[in-house]
């Protein structure tokens, strides 16, 4: 999949329609439109690549800032006491839907392990 056909670049865009919680220059956060949590909310990098396969070491800042963002919302919702899981996805069998690499975040119940 191409950056031109890819939701979540249309996302960052502004094309499709999202509810952000956050961005800066290299990152962008919105809730997922199919919550799997009482809070479930999704951290985006706005380069695209499709996957965590695509990333090398010049990316150390970009994987940084998509786990600093997560935390940081985590704490601004106030759910970070209570825990919270961060999950990404990555290929068929990890079960990867969408083509850019995108990290969970979900909250506000206990989560089981393992997840299924």
């Amino acid at each position: 999949m191409n950056q031109e056909d890819c939701i979540f670049c249309k996302i960052i865009k502004g094309e499709i329609p999202s509810n952000k919680i956050y961005e800066n220059d290299l990152v962008y956060a919105f809730t997922d439109i199919n919550p799997a949590a009482p809070q479930h909310f999704l951290v985006i990098p706005k380069v695209h690549k499709a996957s965590l396969n695509e990333f090398d070491d010049n990316d150390r800042e970009l994987l940084g800032e998509i786990l600093l963002t997560a935390k940081k919302i985590a704490s601004e919702k106030g759910f970070d006491q209570d825990g919270y899981r961060t999950i990404i996805n990555t290929g068929k069998d990890g079960g990867q839907t969408v083509h850019h690499l995108h990290l969970h975040v979900l909250a506000g119940r206990a989560l089981t392990w393992p997840p299924g």
